[in-house]
């Protein structure tokens, strides 16, 4: 009798060719390497995965990723590939490609491209409390700078409109916590992926960093924060 294949943990890194505020910013030069090569060595360094790929429709992607020890097994179909496409549409094909190889896959971690900051110990961390209990997803999470229930937005008269207006008066330590994504990586089980099981659910387990060590780099702007951050970090 055959036995069964022994079932895998696979790193996906999105890197569509296509970023429109920050031209080709996956492969951009960062602090000396170009922006995906972060979030491929930092997989690599936790040595817990069976393949680290990169899920890209670009040609010179897929040849830098290759060039910094990423597999690049497929390309990525063009209906996966435009602004509309969600992660989760992203990791699932990449996990249902190894499953049709007849491979079984266990856990799959998307880990973002650019996620200079990203740390081996802290992926190795979400695995442990991915698979403490029956959790569907584990991911990077941070808490917000300052209490979002004293939050306003600028109204059409250029005034100021809370978005928490009974919330006015209360202290800020009586408010609760509140988290938001760090954009860094996320665990998966294969299953939860395909069905495109929603993250931030209470099947999830938000695993903490340290807000010194998150930057979403969407803008120009945030590249450039990231730039000042990497001076104390990467140093």
């Amino acid at each position: 009798m055959k036995k069964p294949s022994k079932a895998i943990k696979i790193a996906v890194i999105p890197a569509r060719g296509g970023s429109k505020r920050i031209p080709r910013k996956n492969i951009k030069p960062f602090f000396g390497k170009p922006m995906i090569a972060w979030s491929i060595e930092a997989a690599k360094a936790t040595r817990i995965f069976d393949h680290i790929i990169v899920s890209t429709d670009d040609d010179e992607i897929a040849e830098i990723g290759r060039q910094y020890g990423a597999e690049v097994p497929f390309t990525r179909p063009s209906e996966l590939s435009d602004d509309y496409t969600g992660t989760t549409e992203v990791i699932a094909h990449a996990t249902q490609w190894f499953i049709n190889k007849g491979l079984s896959v266990n856990a799959v971690c998307c880990i973002y491209a650019t996620a200079p900051f990203v740390q081996a110990s802290d992926i190795k961390k979400a695995l442990k409390e991915f698979e403490s209990d029956n959790w569907l997803y584990a991911f990077s999470a941070t808490d917000f700078a300052a209490p979002i229930f004293r939050s306003f937005e600028i109204d059409s008269n250029g005034g100021t409109k809370m978005f928490f207006p009974e919330h006015f008066e209360t202290r800020s330590q009586d408010l609760p916590d509140a988290m938001h994504d760090a954009g860094q990586f996320y665990w998966g089980k294969a299953n939860a992926w395909i069905k495109g099981k929603r993250i931030f659910d209470s099947h999830s387990k938000p695993v903490l960093i340290p807000r010194w060590r998150v930057q979403d780099i969407d803008t120009e702007a945030d590249w450039e924060r990231a730039q000042h951050l990497a001076e104390s970090i990467i140093r």
